[in-house]
């Protein structure tokens, strides 16, 4: 997993959340490791980068999000859309989309 530092020029807005896909890999026989990348399948965890400060409920109130930087989380697998910036390929998806944080 790479530092999180350069993720400062995104900011998520309302109830969206910033993610960095944690790749898994499976061991052939052989010793040979084969990335989810190369199969084609889309990473389900993820590391939040970025929390957005929440949606605004019918009073005007912010409602916080239950996630905070760091936290290694579980999510839907067609949720997130992908994106790159400078390089980096982030997951951006609503907070409804993570259905558990992995402890």
């Amino acid at each position: 997993m790479s530092e999180t530092k350069h993720t400062a020029t995104l900011r998520p807005l309302n109830d969206r959340v910033i993610l960095e896909g944690i790749s898994e890999y499976e061991t052939t026989l052989s010793g040979i490791y084969i990335p989810d990348t190369v199969k084609g399948e889309k990473p389900q965890k993820a590391v939040v980068v970025a929390v957005g400060p929440g949606v605004l409920n019918k009073k005007g109130e912010r409602m916080p999000i239950d996630l905070k930087v760091g936290d290694k989380v579980v999510f839907s697998k067609y949720g997130p859309d992908e994106v790159e910036i400078d390089g980096h390929k982030y997951l951006i998806c609503r907070a409804d989309s993570i259905m558990a944080v992995i402890e």
